[in-house]
Formats: structure tokens, sequence, C-alpha cells
């Protein structure tokens, strides 16, 4: 069940994406993916030093998720960033 949790939060703080410049790394999805992973990775974590088992879920659970979701998002905006991929504008005229 916290699998689910940490999916969920990831997913719902992905949808905050849009207000931040689209430099992403693969666009979106890459934000997405970034946020999943992040998100799965340090709910693990903290699951794991607290010695709780995946179907124990409490608040913890909910809140371990966030740090690993914004620094998902903010490792794939910088790699979007540092290889220049920026969105394309249509020549005018």
């Amino acid at each position: 069940m916290s699998i689910v949790i940490w999916f969920t939060v990831a997913l719902a703080l992905w949808h905050f994406t849009i207000f931040v410049p689209d430099r992403f790394w693969q666009g979106i999805i890459g934000a997405l993916i970034g946020c999943l992973v992040g998100g799965l990775i340090s709910g693990a974590i903290v699951e794991v030093i607290l010695g709780n088992g995946l179907s124990d879920t409490d608040l913890i659970t909910f809140l371990a998720a966030v740090p690993g979701t914004a620094i998902g998002a903010w490792v794939v905006y910088r790699i979007g960033v540092s290889q220049g991929t920026e969105p394309v504008e249509e020549a005018k005229g």
C-alpha cells in the first residue's frame, strides 16, 4: 500500500510542473519520470530507516515521497537546462 501512496503523491506533485518553464529533459514526460522515481526512492528509503513494512501506512508514508519528488523533478530540470533543451520558438514573419 505504501508504494501506491508514494506513486500517488509523486503524480499529484508532478502536476505542478506546468508552472515551471518547460526545460525538463525530455519535456513533461521526463518531469513525470523524475517525479515518480524520486518519490518512490525517497519513500522507500524512509520506510527502510523507520523499519516499517510496505503494508504499514501513516502520515509519514505520505510525507516521505514529497522531498524525493521535488529532488527528482529538480534533477531532470537541471539535466534539461545543461543540455540546452528549450522550447523551440517558431520564426515570425
